[in-house]
């Protein structure tokens, strides 16, 4: 029974540590890009950008859901933008982002 409670307790700090790490994710610091395409009908747009470190991604052209719709009302392709970005949901996800 020692061995249970030992192995209990270690899964309990198991998940108390990641239910923090989930508790202290936050949207990256804003990121310069460019605007490459721009696919409003599915809450979509490429952007190229630099390194995210919040989000563990390289410089890279990559396809970013919006969380709001209005955020794609004044982007172009070829804009030059500052954004943040967050994983929601299991998807890369622009959360504000400006010209």
């Amino acid at each position: 029974m020692k061995m249970s409670a030992k192995w209990l307790a270690r899964g309990a700090a198991l998940v108390a540590a990641t239910m923090a790490g989930m508790a202290l994710a936050a949207p990256s610091q804003p990121v310069s890009g460019e605007v490459r395409r721009i696919d409003a009908a599915n809450n979509k747009v490429t952007l190229k950008h630099g390194p995210i470190p919040e989000l563990e991604l390289p410089a890279m052209t990559l396809v970013y859901l919006v969380k709001d719709p209005a955020l794609l009302a004044n982007l172009q392709p070829g804009d030059k933008v500052r954004f943040s970005a967050d994983k929601v949901d299991g998807q890369y996800t622009v959360v504000q982002v400006s010209r």
